[in-house]
């Protein structure tokens, strides 16, 4: 799982254009939006997208659970490993 929180770290620097950020400054535990990186609704397309781009997940814009995948990375990698797991 640290793997997965490791390239959803570089994949949130790069798809966000997060220069000034290291993967090693993103806490994994800590909230994206508001707090901790601060992102807003914007990015949050911009990653979603990059996310599906990259791992074929399918996110819902308004939806109670696909904000909870986006509360932290850790949140994030446990969706994304979740998705990948043969149904």
């Amino acid at each position: 799982m640290q793997r997965l929180e490791q390239e959803i770290k570089e994949l949130i620097i790069s798809s966000l254009s997060l220069e000034d950020l290291r993967p090693e400054d993103i806490d994994a535990q800590a909230p994206l939006f508001v707090e901790g990186l601060g992102l807003d609704s914007i990015d949050a397309l911009e990653l979603g997208l990059a996310l599906q781009k990259r791992y074929g997940v399918s996110l819902s814009a308004d939806s109670q659970e696909t904000r909870r995948h986006f509360a932290s990375v850790q949140a994030l990698a446990a969706f994304v490993a979740a998705a990948r797991q043969p149904a």
